[in-house]
Protein backbone atom coordinates (compact mmCIF):
# COMPACT_ATOMS: atom_id res chain seq x y z
CA UNK A 1 0.00 0.00 0.00
CA UNK A 2 1.77 3.46 -0.98
CA UNK A 3 2.02 6.33 1.60
CA UNK A 4 -0.64 8.45 2.72
CA UNK A 5 -3.24 5.80 1.11
CA UNK A 6 -6.06 5.03 3.02
CA UNK A 7 -7.20 1.50 3.74
CA UNK A 8 -9.92 -0.05 1.56
CA UNK A 9 -13.26 1.00 3.17
CA UNK A 10 -15.13 -1.47 1.81
CA UNK A 11 -13.72 -4.67 1.87
CA UNK A 12 -14.02 -7.93 -0.57
CA UNK A 13 -15.82 -9.79 -1.40
CA UNK A 14 -19.13 -7.82 -2.01
CA UNK A 15 -22.28 -10.21 -2.31
CA UNK A 16 -25.83 -9.35 -3.69
CA UNK A 17 -28.85 -9.98 -1.00
CA UNK A 18 -32.27 -10.47 -2.07
CA UNK A 19 -34.35 -8.00 -0.47
CA UNK A 20 -38.28 -7.18 -0.93
CA UNK A 21 -38.70 -5.69 -4.29
CA UNK A 22 -35.28 -5.90 -5.43
CA UNK A 23 -31.42 -6.68 -4.12
CA UNK A 24 -28.92 -5.25 -1.99
CA UNK A 25 -24.68 -5.63 -2.47
CA UNK A 26 -23.23 -5.73 0.54
CA UNK A 27 -18.91 -5.56 1.63
CA UNK A 28 -17.43 -8.61 4.00
CA UNK A 29 -18.55 -6.42 6.87
CA UNK A 30 -22.36 -6.25 6.14
CA UNK A 31 -22.41 -2.60 4.75
CA UNK A 32 -24.89 -1.74 2.15
CA UNK A 33 -23.45 -0.16 -0.90
CA UNK A 34 -25.82 -0.36 -3.66
CA UNK A 35 -29.96 -0.82 -3.44
CA UNK A 36 -31.50 -2.24 -6.86
CA UNK A 37 -35.08 -2.45 -7.13
CA UNK A 38 -36.92 -4.21 -9.45
CA UNK A 39 -40.76 -4.75 -10.35
CA UNK A 40 -42.42 -7.75 -12.34
CA UNK A 41 -45.72 -6.44 -11.60
CA UNK A 42 -46.69 -5.32 -15.42
CA UNK A 43 -49.67 -3.13 -13.32
CA UNK A 44 -46.75 -1.39 -11.11
CA UNK A 45 -44.80 -1.25 -14.44
CA UNK A 46 -47.35 0.88 -16.12
CA UNK A 47 -48.13 3.69 -13.12
CA UNK A 48 -44.95 5.09 -12.50
CA UNK A 49 -42.90 3.92 -15.78
CA UNK A 50 -40.06 2.12 -16.66
CA UNK A 51 -38.89 -0.64 -14.09
CA UNK A 52 -36.59 -2.99 -13.54
CA UNK A 53 -37.22 -6.52 -13.74
CA UNK A 54 -36.31 -8.91 -11.34
CA UNK A 55 -33.69 -10.36 -13.76
CA UNK A 56 -32.01 -6.85 -14.26
CA UNK A 57 -32.03 -6.05 -10.53
CA UNK A 58 -30.10 -9.16 -10.18
CA UNK A 59 -27.78 -9.09 -13.01
CA UNK A 60 -26.72 -5.29 -12.32
CA UNK A 61 -26.51 -5.91 -8.54
CA UNK A 62 -24.22 -8.61 -9.25
CA UNK A 63 -22.29 -6.86 -11.49
CA UNK A 64 -22.10 -4.21 -9.20
CA UNK A 65 -20.49 -7.22 -6.88
CA UNK A 66 -17.78 -8.00 -9.12
CA UNK A 67 -16.38 -4.08 -9.01
CA UNK A 68 -13.60 -5.16 -6.38
CA UNK A 69 -12.17 -8.48 -8.82
CA UNK A 70 -12.05 -6.35 -11.86
CA UNK A 71 -10.10 -3.53 -10.50
CA UNK A 72 -7.91 -5.96 -9.19
CA UNK A 73 -7.69 -7.23 -12.44
CA UNK A 74 -7.14 -3.85 -13.88
CA UNK A 75 -4.00 -2.78 -12.44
Amino acid sequence: MMSGVPARRFPAPWTVEAIPGGFRVIDSNGIALAYVYSRDDLAEKTIGGAHLTSDEARRIASNIARLPELLVKGR
